[in-house]
Parts: C-alpha cells; sequence; structure tokens
C-alpha cells in the first residue's frame, strides 16, 4: 500500500564524533577550558597597554577635577567687596525706575518720590526688600540687605531726599572711631 520504503538504518551511523570516554572528556576540555585561557589572554593583552599616557589620566587629581561638584554655595559673602549705591542701581533698579514702568518712581522725580520720601528710609528700604506692588522683592538676589539699602538712598537722595548711605557694620563702628581722633 505505500511505497515509502525506508533504508536500513547502520548502527555505526547514531553513534557520532565521540566514541569513547576518552573523547568526552577531551570535548569538555576544548569545549570550557579553552575559552577561559582565551578569555584571559584577551584581558591580559587589554589591560597592559601603554601605562604612560593612562597613568595621567588616573591620577588623583585628574580624577577629582572630573567629579568635582558642579556648583557651590558660600555663607558669608565676607570676600566679597560690597557695592556702592549706584553700582546697584545701575544693575538692579535702573530697568523699571528709570523709564517709570509698572508705576515706579523714576529716578530723579521729585514729584513721585515726595510721598514716599515722607515715610521715611526705614519704610523705603522694607519696601525694597519686601516688595510693593508690582515690585519684586529684592532681598535675596545678587545683593545683600546693605547693599539695597544703599541703592535705595541713592535713589532717594537723587530726589531730594538727604539720607546716609548705609555702612557695613565694621566700617561704621570704625568711622566714629575715626572721627573721634581727628
Amino acid at each position: 500500500m505505500s511505497d515509502n520504503h525506508h533504508a536500513p538504518v547502520d548502527d555505526e551511523d547514531d553513534t557520532g564524533p565521540i566514541k569513547n570516554p576518552r573523547q568526552l572528556m577531551l570535548a569538555v576540555f576544548c569545549a570550557f577550558v579553552i575559552p577561559i585561557f582565551v578569555i584571559v589572554g584577551i584581558v591580559q593583552y587589554v589591560t597592559s597597554g601603554d601605562t604612560s599616557t593612562n597613568s595621567a589620566l588616573y591620577s588623583e587629581t585628574a580624577v577629582m577635577a572630573r567629579i568635582q561638584k558642579v556648583g557651590r554655595i558660600e555663607l558669608g559673602g565676607g570676600s566679597r567687596t560690597l557695592k556702592s549705591g549706584e553700582e546697584v542701581f545701575k544693575a538692579q533698579c535702573t530697568t523699571c525706575h528709570t523709564a517709570g514702568l509698572i508705576g515706579a518712581p523714576k529716578f530723579g522725580d521729585v514729584a513721585a518720590w515726595a510721598p514716599r520720601l515722607k515715610t521715611g528710609f526705614e519704610a523705603l528700604l522694607n519696601s525694597a526688600l519686601k516688595g510693593k506692588n508690582a515690585m519684586a522683592p529684592q532681598a535675596g538676589g545678587a545683593f545683600d540687605a546693605l547693599e539695597i539699602g544703599r541703592a535705595v538712598a541713592y535713589m532717594a537722595n537723587a530726589a531730594g531726599a538727604r539720607f546716609e548711605e548705609p555702612q557695613a557694620p565694621a566700617a561704621a563702628a570704625a568711622a566714629p572711631a575715626a572721627s573721634a581722633v581727628k
């Protein structure tokens, strides 16, 4: 019924290439141990490169330079020289107070500054530090409270006030002593 005739199977062809235990051990050795030696040899070759050029890359100072922090926080700011009122005005206040933007009194405008000057220096400084109306608070920015105070005195004096420019605490203590010596 069926025309499928199977060829006779030879028993010798079913055994495969490994015919005895010795050949099995040799195959296991070649399959596992020799690749390990090859990998170790490659690693030795790669890591034994010219170390004289790499030593500068891995020195302690070079590594520390690469992993340093991006930014720093300095507390106190004692090493920075304090800016004058005019410098702070030009850097921070001039945008609004020169053009009179958003209701800011113009620099030197006596009529616009007169009601504000009546409140006194402390009230003006408080408004500058904490903000008033559309003016954002100036405290905590690029300038400290003493420098903002100097800018307030500079602007108020340009409008007719006679406020003294605030001095640094050390300079304020030294000033009376210097005037007493004269």
